[in-house]
């Protein structure tokens, strides 16, 4: 019953009354009432008028693996689907999957996640119902020393993404950080299993932040979410989805590509520190650059004082901006 009358009510634009609600399943009017009740527990909001009847505002975010497939306009990515509404971490399940049964473009999301992990051993969990926790399961045919260029890609997808969100205008900093308003959004880890020069798998680790209204202490100055940017958040599983499309696109130009040339103008148009002044930080050293922009190999390209220009190679470099984060 419940199921019907939220069909009637998502198919009706504006108010149904009562009574055709109780015309069309043959219940009583507080039959009605007690299953409109039961649809806002579930966190669908229904505003309920005298005279006037029932409509249905808003209908919670749900994710799971129909209605992101909903959203899909993919030949691989994501078609391959594993849904968790808890696990450890998402790239620890796709490495599982990884090393028994490889689909290339394979998805794996949760709607919580216990044990992830971000760059250089931090921890990524995320509280269920609030974030998105994504990796993709890849079989590229590049050479094994391209594989970190896929995170770029992966960042590029991400950007555009956010682009069709109300309210977020994404920037990204090099090389994978992407942000708005200069506050970070999105953390991405890349990991890979190869034998020699031979690659196994790649796994590309995706953590989103969506609903987080607030954050630690040490990252609430550069962190944020998209209810905090927009107010409202968005559809999980549509944003999921528009990620894959985006991905697979850019994906496939590079493994065509082999390099990132295609897609430097478009990655620098988001580098949020493009043309200003960063620092290069290496082990304990400190030198101040000019920011270029992306190189076709994955490199930051920087200017020093005395004009001469270098590309930066991710690894344990790190970049900063002047004055904070970016």
């Amino acid at each position: 019953m419940k199921k019907k009358i939220l069909e009637k009510l998502q198919s009706t634009d504006g108010f149904v009354s009562g009574q055709e609600l109780c015309e069309l399943l043959g219940v009583s009017r507080t039959a009605v009432w007690k299953n409109i009740q039961a649809l806002k527990n579930d966190g669908y909001v229904i505003e309920g008028v005298n005279n006037k009847g029932y409509r249905l505002v808003s209908v919670p975010d749900v994710m799971s693996e129909e209605n992101i497939s909903r959203y899909l306009n993919t030949k691989t990515f994501a078609r391959k689907l594993y849904y968790y509404d808890e696990t450890d971490s998402t790239n620890t399940r796709a490495k599982i999957v990884g090393e028994t049964d490889l689909v290339h473009g394979a998805l794996f999301v949760a709607n919580e996640q216990t044990a992830g992990k971000g760059r250089r051993g931090h921890s990524w969990n995320s509280d269920k119902g609030t974030t998105i926790s994504m990796s993709y399961l890849l079989k590229p045919d590049i050479d094994i020393s391209c594989v970190s260029r896929i995170t770029l890609v992966s960042a590029v997808a991400l950007a555009r993404a956010f682009g069709k969100v109300d309210g977020v205008k994404p920037q990204i900093k090099w090389p994978n950080d992407v942000l708005s308003d200069g506050k970070k959004l999105v953390g991405i880890l890349t990991e890979m299993s190869s034998e020699g020069t031979d690659i196994s798998y790649v796994v590309v680790g995706i953590g989103i932040n969506v609903y987080n209204q607030s954050f630690p202490e040490d990252i609430a100055d550069k962190a944020t979410s998209i209810l905090l940017e927009n107010g409202r958040g968005c559809d999980r599983s549509w944003f999921i989805a528009q990620v894959s499309n985006e991905f697979e696109k850019l994906y496939d130009e590079f493994v065509k590509n082999k390099d990132l040339g295609f897609l430097v103008d478009e990655y620098n148009s988001y580098l949020v520190n493009k043309d200003k002044q960063v620092y290069v930080i290496e082990g304990d050293r400190k030198t101040e650059y000019t920011a270029l922009g992306l190189s076709p190999d994955g490199g930051l390209l920087v200017r020093d004082a005395d004009g001469a220009v270098r590309d930066i190679i991710s690894g344990e470099v790190s970049v900063r901006g002047i004055y904070g984060y970016v």
